[in-house]
């Protein structure tokens, strides 16, 4: 199945969480002047427009960006985050960054990036928005789940790797597992993060329950719900990040950030988050 299509989504609350953990697990990772690849199994388009197509059609980035650029007295890691989001603009809030040009913003020269994105149409967005950066950047139209596997271990032994499918085919979930079991064995030391949609279905819970049976030392698990599940049981009130091989400072930051950006974030007295995590 072809038919999802991020643009619609970006910059809601879901994007917001990923990508402001994306950026401090990256932040973290440049601290050490050593190259690192960054790897995307599902990488979608790379830039989004706030101000036509798809996005506009429920602008859920008016629930989710727009609210921490108008925020005061942010934690200075979110405060990092918004001026990463503000550099792709001038002025008005126009254009949101995908997660492969989040990751952009931290490479290096000797740093390389690896995107997957199996859908023709985004696919040719990425590699547009991706035209002239050469080697450092390679583009393929396939399933990450099944490229990834010639990307362990990298060259520099060092990776940052983000596992973002659409879950619209219920599989997925399984398929980040079994994706997982197959990737740790390749390159161990390496940081994965795995983002997942909160629904009212077993499938997520089963997936991150599965995902802390693989056994790693090193883990960190964070959710955000910004609304109480509807009453007819469809959509997404909230999403998670499961992390193995996390900074440690991940959680100290996050502790200190979460329930900032969870209260800017709520739209009813439901939301919350949780912070669970294992650092040896």
């Amino acid at each position: 199945m072809l038919s999802y299509r991020h643009a619609f989504h970006a910059g809601n609350h879901a994007d917001v969480l990923k990508h402001y953990v994306l950026s401090l697990v990256l932040d973290h990772t440049v601290q050490k002047d050593k190259p690192f690849w960054y790897i995307d199994t599902h990488a979608g388009a790379g830039m989004y427009s706030l101000s036509e197509g798809y996005a506009t059609q429920n602008a859920e980035f008016e629930d989710g960006i727009s609210k921490l650029l108008t925020a005061k007295d942010l934690p200075k890691s979110l405060t990092d985050y918004v001026t990463l989001i503000q550099s792709f603009n001038t002025g008005k809030l126009s254009l949101y960054p995908g997660s492969p040009m989040v990751a952009e913003h931290y490479l290096r020269a000797d740093d390389r990036m690896r995107l997957f994105e199996l859908h023709p149409n985004d696919y040719k967005l990425l590699v547009e928005n991706f035209s002239g950066y050469g080697k450092q950047v390679k583009i393929e139209m396939q399933n990450g789940f099944n490229g990834i596997k010639a990307c362990l271990p990298p060259p520099t032994r060092r990776a940052v790797v983000l596992i973002d499918p659409p879950y619209e085919d219920k599989q997925d979930y399984q398929h980040v597992v079994d994706m997982m079991k197959d990737s740790l064995k390749r390159f161990s030391t390496g940081t994965y993060i795995i983002w997942y949609p909160i629904l009212q279905r077993p499938e997520p819970e089963d997936m991150v329950e599965n995902l802390l049976q693989l056994g790693m030392s090193d883990w960190l698990h964070v959710t955000m719900n910004i609304h109480a599940p509807s009453s007819e049981g469809f959509g997404m009130h909230g999403s998670g990040l499961f992390i193995i091989n996390p900074p440690w400072t991940l959680p100290k930051t996050l502790t200190e950030s979460m329930p900032v950006l969870t209260q800017l974030l709520a739209l009813d007295d439901h939301a919350g988050y949780t912070l669970d995590y294992q650092i040896a």
